[in-house]
């Protein structure tokens, strides 16, 4: 049976469902094929979100900084009750350069239409509004997004990038890092032996081959070179429960274009 799972660091989560049953990312599953150390602050859009527990706090999710203001993320990353925060201009979790900026969260929206149990009816996007606006400089930028319905074509040029896991069962990357992953349009992605009809048309694929990574947590962008610039297409939802790297199972991204127009509306 087909399975796949979620990008993200929470601790996982059974969903069942008839045909395909995804999962939230196991710890023990999670892997990175590829990749590499980002140069610091090289996507200043980047932001670490994290939740409370206890006295501390945890990476949990990547995410966008969209507007001074707002953050843009998977809603499977924050449809659970928690404190959460989010750090700009993060590069290593495990150190301070003096460049980060902290903000608490003051309110959460997710799509109205996502479903934790039905995770391939998409909708995996929500909007954190933070308590106070961030200073932008060189290290903390906002996030192009693309016009809606912008659709790219196959093989366009994207990086995912996230503090993701560096080997099976193994320890988060301290360090932001970033991979290599071509666009796979849609006709391809959801063809017969690809994802099929797991894939709709509101996701967007990246990768899919042996040289795929997958080292983005779950929220972070796909960051796409159109005209010279990069803009933010994705956001990463969910991978194949055979691997990260598993053959024609590409990394699969909540299309960004599909969700300006609500996005909008939340943030009027």
């Amino acid at each position: 049976m087909l399975k796949f799972l979620l990008l993200t660091s929470l601790a996982a989560l059974v969903l069942a469902q008839q045909g395909p049953q995804p999962r939230y990312l196991e710890d023990s599953f999670e892997r990175v094929v590829g990749g590499e150390v980002a140069s610091p602050n090289s996507w200043p859009w980047q932001i670490s979100l994290q939740y409370k527990s206890g006295s501390s706090y945890y990476h949990t999710c990547g995410g966008t900084l969209i507007e001074r203001g707002w953050v843009m993320t998977a809603a499977h990353c924050v449809d659970s009750s928690r404190t959460w925060r989010v750090i700009l201009g993060e590069h290593d979790l495990n150190s301070n350069s003096g460049r980060e900026q902290i903000m608490t969260v003051s309110n959460v929206y997710i799509h109205p239409k996502w479903n934790s149990n039905r995770v391939s009816a998409g909708f995996d996007i929500a909007l954190l509004r933070l308590s106070s606006l961030a200073t932008l400089n060189s290290y903390v930028q906002l996030g192009s997004l693309p016009p809606s319905g912008q659709i790219l074509p196959n093989h366009n040029l994207c990086y995912i990038t996230g503090w993701g896991r560096t080997s099976t069962g193994g320890s988060l990357s301290a360090q932001l890092k970033q991979a290599y992953l071509p666009l796979v349009d849609y006709q391809t992605c959801s063809s017969s032996g690809w994802w099929g009809s797991t894939v709709k048309t509101t996701m967007v694929c990246g990768g899919g081959g042996a040289e795929a990574g997958c080292n983005g947590d779950s929220g972070g962008p796909l960051n796409c070179l159109v005209n010279g610039k990069y803009y933010v297409h994705g956001i990463a939802s969910f991978v194949s429960g055979m691997g990260c790297n598993a053959p024609k199972k590409p990394t699969v991204f909540t299309r960004v274009s599909a969700y300006i127009e609500w996005m909008d509306s939340i943030m009027m």
